[in-house]
C-alpha cells in the first residue's frame, strides 16, 4: 500500500498517516460562512482538500473514506445581510450554498460525503455547552457562556503562541463579563429580530467555533484522523476547536493530523478590494477563466506554501491544459495512475512535482511514445482532464451549437469540401473556440476570448 506522509501543524513535522482505521478515515475540513459568493481565496482549501480527499480514496478505497465539510448557515454576517436586504435568512442561505456548490463544481472539486449545516446541530451544540459548564471548563455570565481558556493548559499549542502573545496579537473582545480577556463565546444571547433557540441560558445562539466541535463529535467521533483548513484559522479558530472539545471529551484525541493551506496573493500582492485585485470564482469564470484552468493554476503552488495567482499562470495554465486534452482527445482513463504521480501526491500533497510528471508524461505522448490511458488516470487524481470541466462555462444550448459546427466541419472533410470546412474553423476561431483533431475525431473547449455570438453556422 502507498504510504502517505503529512505536515502536522500539531507536532510542526511530517509524519507517516496511518489512520486510526484504514476502513473508516476520516477528515474534518472548515466550511463557507454562506452570506455571499466564494473568492478565490477560499477556493483554494477546497481544491487541495478536494485532492487529499482523492488520495485517501486511491490508497484506501472509495468505500472507506469520510469527508465532512460544513456550512457555516448562522453568524452575524448573515444577520446584517438579511437586515441589509430585507430578506430571509434561509432563503440567503440556500441561494448561496447554492452558489457555492455550482462554483467549486465548477473547479472539478468532489462533494464531501456529508456538507451539514450548523443550524441541524443546534442540539449538539447546547448538549457540549452545558458538558463544558458541567465539568468547569465554561460559565455563564450575563446570557453569554464562555469557554474559560485557563482551564485547558495546552490551549495555544496548534499555533505555538502563549496566551499573552495571542491577546497582543487578536481582536480580543473585552467585556466585563469575561474572567480572563481570551475567553471566547460559546453561546450569546439574541434579541427578537436575531435567530435564535432556547437553551438554558435563555434564548440565544452559538459561538462560531462551537459548531465545528459539536458536527466532528457528532459525525466523525471524539477521535479522527485530518483536520483542515486555511492557515488564517490556525487561530483562534481551530486553537479554540482543540480546546473545547478537548475538554468535553478527554477520552478523545480529536483531530490527530491537522493540515493547514497558506494564504493567496493576486500578483504579489493580498488580495483586498482596497487594491481592487480581490475577484471571486464565479468573476473568473464569467470572465471566461474555466474552472480546470483556475484548479491546475492553484495547484501548481504546493499548499504548505503562499500561492500567488497570475495572469502569466493563467494563461500557461489555459495552454497546458489545451495540448494536454488534445493529446488524449477519446481516451479513457486507465485502470490505474502513474506511480512516480502517486508517490508525489502521497508525499505531504507535492501538487508541483505531480503536474511536473504529467508534463514528462506529456512530452512522451507528443513524441509517439507513452500511456495515454495512464496519462488521463493520472490527470483525473488532480482533479484534471474531466471531460465535464472541457465547457464548463458554456451553457449547454451553446454547446450543442459548438457541436453541431464541428460536427458540420468534420462531414465538410470527409466530402472532400475544404473550403467549407475551413469556413466553419474560421467561425469557430473567431468565437474563440480552441479545437484540436485527432484522426476522425475533434475535442474543443472556449478560449479566454470566447464569444458564442460569432457562433453562426455558414450559409
Amino acid at each position: 500500500m502507498t504510504t502517505i506522509r503529512l505536515h502536522n501543524t500539531a507536532t510542526r513535522k511530517k509524519e507517516v498517516f496511518v489512520p486510526l482505521d484504514p476502513a473508516n478515515v476520516r477528515m474534518y475540513v472548515c466550511g463557507p460562512t454562506v452570506y455571499d459568493r466564494a473568492h478565490l481565496g477560499n477556493a483554494r482549501p477546497v481544491v487541495v482538500f478536494d485532492v487529499l480527499f482523492r488520495v485517501l480514496r486511491h490508497v484506501f478505497g472509495a468505500e472507506h473514506v469520510t469527508y465532512v465539510r460544513n456550512f457555516t448557515d448562522v453568524d452575524d454576517k448573515i444577520n446584517a445581510t438579511a437586515a441589509a436586504t430585507g430578506r430571509d435568512i434561509r432563503a440567503i442561505t440556500d441561494e448561496t450554498i447554492g452558489w457555492y456548490h455550482a462554483d467549486m463544481d465548477a473547479l472539478g472539486a468532489l462533494r464531501p460525503s456529508q456538507e451539514p449545516r450548523a443550524t441541524d446541530y443546534i442540539a449538539q451544540m447546547i448538549a457540549m455547552i452545558a458538558d463544558l459548564v458541567a465539568r468547569g471548563h465554561a460559565y455563564a455570565a450575563e446570557g453569554h457562556v464562555l469557554f474559560a481558556v485557563e482551564s485547558y493548559a495546552a490551549y495555544g499549542a496548534l499555533s505555538g503562541r502563549s496566551i499573552e502573545d495571542m491577546i497582543a496579537g487578536a481582536r480580543v473582545e473585552v467585556a466585563p463579563y469575561k474572567r480572563n480577556p481570551m475567553d471566547f463565546v460559546l453561546w450569546k444571547p439574541s434579541d427578537d429580530a436575531t435567530p435564535g433557540w432556547d437553551s438554558p441560558w435563555g434564548r440565544g445562539r452559538p459561538g462560531w467555533h462551537i459548531e465545528c466541535s459539536a458536527m466532528a463529535q457528532e459525525l466523525l467521533g471524539a477521535s479522527f484522523d485530518i483536520h483542515g483548513g486555511g492557515i488564517d484559522l490556525q487561530f483562534p479558530h481551530h486553537e479554540n476547536e482543540i480546546a473545547q472539545s478537548a475538554c468535553a471529551h478527554p477520552e478523545g484525541s480529536f483531530a490527530r493530523f491537522w493540515l493547514h493551506n497558506e494564504m493567496l496573493l493576486v500578483e504579489g500582492k493580498k488580495m483586498s478590494k482596497s487594491l481592487g485585485n480581490f475577484f471571486t470564482v464565479r468573476d473568473l469564470l464569467d470572465q471566461g477563466v474555466s474552472g480546470e484552468v483556475i484548479r491546475l493554476v492553484l495547484l501548481g503552488t504546493q499548499y504548505g506554501k503562499p500561492m500567488d495567482w497570475t495572469d502569466t499562470r493563467r494563461a500557461e495554465a489555459e495552454a497546458t491544459l489545451y495540448r494536454w486534452r488534445g493529446l488524449v482527445t477519446g481516451v479513457a482513463p486507465g485502470a490505474d495512475p502513474d506511480a512516480a504521480m502517486v508517490a508525489a501526491l502521497a508525499d505531504d500533497l507535492n501538487t508541483p512535482l505531480a503536474i511536473a510528471r504529467l508534463h514528462e508524461m506529456a512530452k512522451a505522448l507528443g513524441q509517439g511514445g507513452g500511456d495515454a490511458a495512464c496519462f488521463v488516470a493520472s490527470a483525473r487524481l488532480l482533479g484534471l482532464l474531466d471531460p465535464g470541466l472541457a465547457g464548463d462555462r458554456v451553457p449547454a444550448d451553446v454547446a450543442a451549437r459548438i457541436d453541431a459546427l464541428i460536427a458540420a466541419r468534420m462531414a465538410a472533410r470527409q466530402a472532400r469540401d475544404f473550403a467549407q470546412a475551413d469556413r466553419i474553423r474560421a467561425i469557430l476561431t473567431a468565437a474563440g473556440v480552441r479545437v484540436a483533431d485527432s484522426g476522425a475525431a475533434a475535442t474543443w473547449e472556449p478560449g479566454p476570448d470566447f464569444d458564442a455570438a460569432r457562433l453562426d453556422l455558414p450559409a
